[in-house]
């Protein structure tokens, strides 16, 4: 018998396949295509503490490798979220993980006291969002920033945290260690990397926004990098995403330290990724002779 189970801050799992935020809605797009009960975990659409607009069109550009986008964390708030969407999910044999959005540490926090009750088993913690009071710099980029929003909210949290770690930064490591000494229970990696694209018959940006977040297969190498660095500083456990497009991608991510993984653009490519992904990693420890999935974990050094 193959255990796939994997365990996160004393939050057990089917399996380690999750989708990442923003590229899976909250399941309800893609249930028609792909049986949520197969999956670890949804993660859901980033969610604020009152709904977003979003950016200006145009805010999504492919490009060699991936996409860029800046739909800027478009949601209809909370309220409408706990009405519509937990239920939703609730419906399905998945651990629920919802990412949290805001623009300064109160609209963090409110959205987590309103989730304190609710029947979710997760919040992943977005900081890459511009911290307003601080000049519009991420709440990821600067260790200090992240190590005070980290500790605020685990102080109001009911569910065990993960902070979701911008790769936009010199040393990924100072981030999850500054996360580890705040209190959260996990942190997962790689968000978006910033980039641009120029469209040069029209001689302006590809988008509104002028930069958007790079996702895909490019990012991978970066990603996995990322992660076994994070892996081999801190204990806290470690999500792992970027460019995730099928089994093999997600094993090398838990050979490099990762926990779990979480599948992203490929989403959009082809929606039947992470049910694949689950298989996938079904065959490799039949053909591997292994037993417990957890035993491969970081066995990378």
């Amino acid at each position: 018998m193959l255990d796939t189970k994997i365990n996160i801050a004393g939050v057990t799992f089917k399996n380690p396949v999750m989708t990442a935020s923003g590229t899976f809605g909250s399941g309800m797009e893609y249930a028609e295509f792909v049986d949520l009960n197969c999956l670890g975990a949804v993660v859901t659409k980033g969610v604020a503490n009152v709904p977003w607009e979003g950016n200006a069109t145009p805010r999504v550009q492919e490009t060699y490798g991936g996409m860029l986008n800046a739909i800027g964390l478009q949601n209809p708030g909370i309220d409408v979220f706990i009405e519509r969407d937990i239920p939703f999910l609730r419906q399905y044999d998945t651990r629920i993980i919802v990412n949290v959005c805001g623009r300064s540490v109160s609209d963090y926090v409110e959205v987590v006291e309103k989730l304190a009750d609710q029947p979710v088993d997760m919040l992943e913690i977005n900081v890459s969002c511009p911290n307003v009071k601080h000049g519009g710099i991420a709440f990821g980029q600067d260790p200090k920033c992240l190590f005070d929003i980290t500790k605020e909210i685990k102080a109001k949290a009911k569910q065990p945290i993960i902070m979701k770690l911008s790769p936009n930064v010199t040393d990924i490591t100072e981030m999850a260690k500054a996360a580890e000494a705040a209190g959260s229970d996990a942190i997962s990696l790689i968000n978006t990397i910033t980039g641009m694209k120029i469209d040069i018959h029209k001689r302006t940006f590809a988008l509104a926004n002028k930069t958007g977040g790079l996702s895909g297969p490019a990012i991978k190498p970066v990603a996995v990098r990322m992660v076994y660095q994070a892996a081999n500083t801190v204990k806290i456990p470690i999500i792992g995403m970027g460019g995730i497009a099928n089994t093999e991608d997600a094993i090398e991510f838990m050979l490099a330290g990762a926990t779990g993984v979480a599948v992203g653009a490929m989403n959009f490519v082809n929606p039947y990724t992470t049910t694949e992904v689950v298989k996938g990693i079904e065959n490799y420890m039949r053909q591997y002779g292994i037993q417990k999935l957890s035993d491969i974990i970081g066995t990378v050094q």
